[in-house]
């Protein structure tokens, strides 16, 4: 996998956008720690959802009114600019984007002390497009082996959110937390739903959404009011399909 399959596996920006918000209240339900995903309304002027597995592999997706910006580093790729005396990008990679969003390749929080990018995939999408892009004509190293699932370029780091998350975010949990979650509440979740004590409790008994109305705001995911929805709606896939369960 690189970037040119995720770009044509990737959904539009306002369902990538929902996307995003859901994997941070997910992971705020699950777990109240150092976040895997997490998603700021106010990153600046604009929003972003933030991924970091804790072991030098992160992704950032910045959310702005002309469009959308992935920057991604996998630290063991060949494509990393560590692997290069200057720490230069791997060819193509930023060529094309478009001038609206080229503040995001200067972005600090993206860049070394010298103002380097470090990325090992760069993804961009205008509000008005069509599709996700990828620098023209980039010469991929080959695969590190045969397991390698994130691609010469990282960019596999983005496949929870295609069109399958509900059922790659139930693995994820099996993997990473050691637990089985219920996939319906996690339905209900991704369908951006507005929040019940019914589904963080199917997710987490400790917590309600009292608990978590801080953190849903900063993220920007809705809230049940009192009572008018806990038990009522039913859970949907990413698509709108009706889940098996109702809450």
């Amino acid at each position: 996998m690189t970037a040119y399959d995720v770009a044509t596996k990737l959904p539009d920006i306002d369902r990538l956008r929902q996307r995003c918000k859901a994997l941070a209240v997910l992971e705020r339900i699950i777990d109240g720690g150092d976040p895997y995903y997490a998603y700021t309304s106010n990153w600046g002027t604009d929003e972003a959802a933030l991924m970091s597995n804790g072991s030098g592999d992160e992704w950032a997706i910045v959310f702005t009114a002309d469009g959308a910006f992935i920057r991604l580093f996998d630290h063991e790729s060949a494509m990393s600019p560590y692997c290069h005396p200057d720490h230069e990008l791997w060819p193509g990679l930023v060529d094309g984007v478009p001038e609206v969003l080229r503040p995001q390749v200067t972005e600090p929080a993206f860049c070394d002390e010298d103002g380097q990018l470090v990325a090992t995939t760069v993804l961009w999408r205008l509000a008005g497009d069509d599709r996700w892009h990828a620098g023209d004509g980039i010469a991929f190293p080959p695969p590190s082996g045969p397991y390698d699932d994130n691609g010469p370029d990282g960019s596999g780091l983005l496949d929870i959110l295609f069109d399958d998350i509900v059922d790659r975010f139930v693995e994820f949990a099996v993997d990473y937390y050691e637990m089985t979650v219920d996939r319906a509440a996690v339905e209900h979740v991704v369908a951006h739903r507005p929040l019940t004590d019914t589904v963080t409790r199917a997710l987490n008994p400790q917590l309600t959404v009292a608990d978590l109305r801080t953190d849903l705001t900063e993220i920007g995911y809705p809230i049940a009011g009192d009572g008018t929805c806990d038990g009522a709606a039913t859970a949907a896939g990413p698509n709108g399909d009706a889940g098996r369960r109702r809450f």
